[in-house]
């Protein structure tokens, strides 16, 4: 999530809202209204749910602005709630099993030299082919949820590693780790797919 307006100084934003001029918090939140929209749509699954969860995230922004100390972007924040309102609702709806958000032992070492390339160097006319993004988004849709999470993060938000570790509250390295397997999980999924949408593209992934 990126802030897309040049010139916007939320900073002054902010106080304004926080002395009473409440109307002001539409024009704060509006560059980030769909990517907090998709982003709960991507971790949900389900579009009623997803509008409620966004929804309830920027009441809870508006409600607890007075707490927001700029130590990361209003946009880092804002997607931080987001995060938290859809795992919430997640566990209410007991129709995922979370995995631990802790952070596992393992993701504090190094992270081991990646073994297959960037999901993001299948060739364009590929990724722009409607079946193909299909299957990215299946694939996705797939990934366990602290996976999908960074995922969304990095490679749809486009947020840095910094960015992500505050919005999720890991470390960096854990940020690393994480995406890392993200990519593989999914390039381990839609090898055989793209395989299967034309075997002669011998060259869409390193294995093939």
């Amino acid at each position: 999530m990126t802030d897309v307006l040049a010139g916007r100084d939320e900073a002054q934003m902010i106080a304004s809202i926080l002395a009473g001029n409440s109307q002001v918090f539409h024009e704060l939140i509006r560059p980030y209204e769909r990517s907090v929209y998709v982003m709960a749509l991507s971790l949900l699954q389900n579009e009623a749910d997803a509008e409620d969860t966004a929804q309830e995230a920027f009441l809870k922004a508006f409600r607890s602005l007075a707490s927001f100390r700029a130590e990361a972007k209003f946009s880092t924040w804002l997607i931080s709630i987001t995060l938290n309102e859809a795992r919430s609702r997640l566990r209410r709806k007991n129709t995922v099993k979370m995995e631990s958000l802790d952070e596992p032992q393992d993701e504090q070492g190094h992270i081991s030299p990646a073994l297959l390339r960037d999901w993001r160097e299948i060739p364009s006319e590929a990724v722009e082919r409607q079946e193909v993004r299909g299957l990215l988004q299946q694939a996705i849709a797939g990934l366990p949820p602290i996976y999908r999470e960074i995922f969304l993060l990095r490679d749809v938000e486009e947020l840095s590693i910094d960015e992500s570790a505050k919005a999720l509250g890991i470390t960096v390295a854990a940020v690393k780790v994480r995406l890392h397997r993200a990519r593989l999980m999914l390039q381990k999924k839609l090898a055989p797919q793209l395989k299967q949408i034309n075997p002669k593209k011998r060259r869409w992934l390193p294995w093939s």
